[in-house]
């Protein structure tokens, strides 16, 4: 019996490379790469690709097909996919396409902070962000243009994540400009009015729970 096998984009990614064939770990890193996958697979880290393939093995997912031995090389395992790994992988990829799962990014994390920065402060670091944001949409128009004799479907990741990187520069830039004009704007005193003003409404609400409990 599989253990159970929390899924990822790298898990889904080494599960489908041996949904087309038997292949070594090295190799595997190749395709993400030569394709462009590492556009939306975090494989930065080459460790993390070889436990996400223990932990496939683990489950049940992948088994050793063979171990390749050369004399001018180290040995090579190559793994292949199970019935299981093959009926989990599809399930996973409909779930992954179908289902919106939480995630927690920084920079919502960071903008629930704003307020302690000045707003100078903010929006120089917020002009930031909107460079590196043009910056990455025009390393993607890049690619896409070098891949233009490629199919759409092989391209439609890069899609979405230029289509997420416009839509979060665009909102940046109003944020920033907003700024700049002052109707998003705060300070210390007001800041402090407003947490007041917050923390009467809570206290509020909590007496009037310990109404209707006593009641």
């Amino acid at each position: 019996m599989s253990k159970k096998f929390r899924r990822s984009g790298i898990a889904l990614a080494v599960l489908a490379f041996l949904y087309e064939s038997p292949m070594h770990p090295y190799r595997m890193q190749q395709l993400i790469k030569q394709r462009g996958k590492d556009e939306v697979i975090n494989v930065r880290q080459r460790a993390s690709l070889y436990q996400t393939i223990d932990r496939l093995q683990e489950a049940g997912l992948i088994v050793v097909h063979q171990v390749e031995r050369g004399e001018n090389r180290p040995e090579r395992t190559i793994y292949a996919l199970t019935e299981e790994g093959r009926t989990m992988m599809l399930a996973w990829l409909r779930a992954m396409l179908a289902e919106r799962e939480a995630e927690f990014p920084q920079f919502p994390a960071a903008l629930a902070y704003l307020a302690l920065l000045a707003p100078d402060d903010a929006r120089q670091q917020l002009e930031l962000r909107i460079h590196q944001l043009a910056a990455e949409i025009d390393r993607i128009d890049g690619q896409l243009a070098a891949a233009a004799e490629i199919p759409r479907l092989f391209l439609i990741e890069a899609e979405y994540v230029r289509s997420m990187l416009q839509t979060e520069l665009a909102w940046v830039t109003g944020v920033v400009d907003d700024l700049k004009t002052g109707r998003l704007t705060w300070d210390a005193d007001w800041i402090q009015a407003v947490a007041a003003q917050l923390e009467q409404g809570e206290h509020g609400e909590e007496h009037k729970e310990e109404q209707d409990n006593d009641g």
